[in-house]
Order: structure tokens, then C-alpha cells, then sequence
């Protein structure tokens, strides 16, 4: 089932649900959903288990949820992420625990690869076959144009015919998409296909502030596996946009620190997002981020320094 069609619908919701397809946000926006039909916030608390897959030793823990009895609710859930990255042995022992999930539990899995992938050990959606509810995130023309509509709806926003087949066309996945947006959206007025030419990010930048924006945010594995995506891209040349970002990410949430301090009018975009963050770093620990990232970059950029990955990873686990 399309990610769409889920969210459009109110389709019977059974005992395995497999999130397929390719993007992140999709999958995001399908979990909260998902998590709202099966459970009320109030029933949550001991009733909602969320767990990352490649963090577990074993699946014991995800058995033990899924028999554990509902308590003051008609359903227990128990939502195991990030299954894409298990190996195989792995993958066989979860797929042995999804098979004995029992009535009154619903277990969610995230297992982000095309649904139509010939691969062994097989996909968890094709394994299920009509067994789950599979949700498909694949990003294909049809719903990068049904994002970019809603998006613009929710802001209050418009653009041009032109501009949403611009953005549209682009190779962005959709959290890097939605970031072109919000910057777009700063210039008050209809989007224009020229706006959308001038102002967006190319992928490379895109990834690098979805870099900084993690890490300064706390989210640290995410932050990992976006270095590991660049810099086997691109060994030589990742550092320097990382570095960038996150150099102007901190400096950024360093102003927000500052009493009357107030972001300039290119990053204002990122004002929402980046106060709550500069409340709980604080203007000594921002500053310091900013300090370490300026000199991480200026030791690579002069050569002094022989590893550019460690540089960065290094960064990371200050800023961790």
C-alpha cells in the first residue's frame, strides 16, 4: 500500500505491519500515524514499545514485549526500527519472533528497502505477503509532488506549476526536500520555478546540514550514518562541507543563546527548530562546538591534518 493511500484511508490494522520502501521522512510521518490509530497518548506509557534493531544483542527483548498482556487497553504495540541494517542471521531470528506475535498486539517494522528487491534473505514485506499491513515509502514522482502540495497547504504557502515540478525532479529525498521548503517559503510570496533554481541545496549540502542538524540535536547514530554515506561518496571531499555545516549550525544556536540574539535573514529558516536546542546546550557549550568545527576545517583545509573522517568522527564524539 502506498504511504499515501495508509494515510488517506483507514485500512485494518492486524498483528505485523512492515514499513518498506526507501524514504525516512515517509516513514516518520507513517510511525506517528500508525502509533495514533492503534493507541491513545494516555495508554502509551505501558503499552508502546519502541526499540532500534541494529541496538539489540538479541530479539528475547522483542519476544517478551510482543506476549507481554495489554494493560488497561484493547492493544499493545511494539515497533522494532532500523531493521534494514541487520545482517542476515539477524534478520532470520527477528523474522522467527514477527511469526508468533499474538492477538491483541500489533508489531511494526521498519525493514526501509524497496519492496520489490530480489535479495536473500528476502524483505520482511515480501516474507509477510498478505500476512501484513505494508506501508510503501518509496518517494516516486507521484508522492514527492503529494509531499511538496502538503507541505506548501500546511504553511500556507504557494508555488508555481513550474517550481513543484522543479522540486519535484530533484534527487532529494524528502527531509533535504522539506528543508528546500522551508527556506523557500521565508520569501512570502508564490514560489516561483526561478526561486526554486536559485535558493535549493544541492544533495551534497543538503546532507551535510542534515549532518549538523543531527548532531547538534542529539541524534548521534543518524549523525554517524550520514558521515558514512558522504565519505564513501566522496573520501576526499566530505570533510569540508560537514565541517561547514556544523560550523554554522553551532554559531547559529550560539546567537540563540545570547540575550536579543537573533539568527541573520539566510538562516532564519532554521529559527524554530534550533531554539529549543540553544536553551538546553547553552551559549558555553555551543561556542564551543562552533570552535571545534572552525578548527577541525582549518586543519584539513591547511593540511594539517592526515585524516579528514577522523577529524569529523572525532567532532562527533566531542559533541556526543
Amino acid at each position: 500500500m502506498n504511504v499515501y493511500d495508509f494515510l488517506d484511508k483507514t485500512p485494518a490494522i492486524g498483528k505485523l505491519v512492515v514499513i518498506e520502501g526507501t524514504d525516512r521522512a515517509l516513514a516518520e510521518r507513517a510511525l506517528a500515524v500508525l502509533e495514533d490509530r492503534l493507541l491513545a497518548r494516555a495508554e502509551r506509557d505501558l503499552n508502546l514499545d519502541r526499540m532500534r534493531g541494529p541496538e539489540l544483542d538479541s530479539f528475547k527483548r522483542v519476544a517478551e514485549a510482543i506476549m507481554a498482556m495489554p494493560f488497561l487497553a484493547e492493544r499493545r504495540v511494539v515497533v522494532v526500527r532500523g531493521v534494514h541494517d541487520l545482517r542476515a542471521a539477524q534478520r532470520r531470528e527477528l523474522w522467527e519472533v514477527a511469526q508468533t506475535v499474538p492477538d491483541g498486539t500489533t508489531l511494526v517494522i521498519e525493514d526501509l528497502v524497496p519492496p520489490t528487491r530480489k535479495s536473500k534473505p528476502e524483505p520482511f514485506g515480501q516474507l509477510a505477503g498478505k500476512a501484513a499491513l505494508r506501508i510503501d515509502t518509496t518517494a516516486t514522482p507521484e508522492v514527492r509532488t503529494r509531499f511538496i502540495r502538503d507541505a506548501l497547504t500546511e504553511a500556507g504557502a504557494t508555488a508555481e506549476t513550474g517550481a513543484i515540478a522543479a522540486l519535484s525532479d530533484s534527487e532529494e529525498d524528502l527531509g533535504a526536500l522539506r528543508t528546500d521548503l522551508e527556506k523557500l517559503m521565508l520569501l512570502g510570496r508564490r514560489i516561483s520555478r526561478e526561486d526554486v533554481l536559485g535558493e535549493t541545496l544541492s544533495a551534497g549540502e543538503a546532507k551535510a546540514w542534515e549532518f549538523a542538524g543531527a548532531l547538534v540535536g542529539g541524534r548521534t547514530k543518524e549523525a554517524l550514518r550520514i558521515v558514512d554515506e558522504l565519505f564513501t561518496q566522496d573520501p576526499r571531499g566530505a570533510a569540508i562541507p560537514l565541517l561547514s555545516a556544523l560550523a554554522g549550525e553551532y554559531l547559529a544556536v550560539w546567537e540563540l543563546t545570547r540575550p536579543g540574539g537573533e539568527l541573520s535573514a539566510k538562516m532564519r529558516w532554521r529559527e524554530r527548530t534550533l531554539k529549543p536546542i540553544a536553551a538546553k546546550l547553552g551559549e558555553r557549550r555551543a561556542k564551543a562546538g562552533f570552535e571545534r568545527a572552525v578548527r577541525g576545517f582549518e586543519a584539513i583545509v591547511i593540511g594539517r591534518a592526515d585524516d579528514p573522517r577522523m577529524v569529523v568522527e572525532l567532532l562527533v564524539s566531542f559533541a556526543a
